[in-house]
């Protein structure tokens, strides 16, 4: 019974400790940096990329805790977001 409480206790600070909230998405501007996301957000889950005729462009995917955050960038700066929940597996 120890272990199950320890275990419970840890995935609730785990998920509070995460950065991929409602809040944090409220605070991505379009025009911000892709740096000033990293900061927000930390590193992203998965991202993807390419340049044409010198402008560049690509999405990266921050999934934690069942909240999944996109993010579009142009030439480095944010173009779209959008925030969704994952249903529970």
């Amino acid at each position: 019974m120890r272990v199950l409480v320890t275990a419970v206790a840890l995935a609730l600070l785990l998920a509070a400790c995460s950065k991929v909230t409602q809040e944090n998405y409220a605070k991505i501007q379009d025009g911000m940096s892709e740096q000033e996301v990293l900061v927000l957000l930390g590193p992203a889950t998965e991202s993807g990329g390419l340049s044409v005729l010198g402008v560049s462009g690509g999405s990266s995917k921050w999934v934690a805790g069942g909240a999944v955050i996109s993010i579009q960038f142009v030439n480095g700066k944010v173009v779209g977001k959008s925030f969704r929940r994952e249903p529970p597996k």
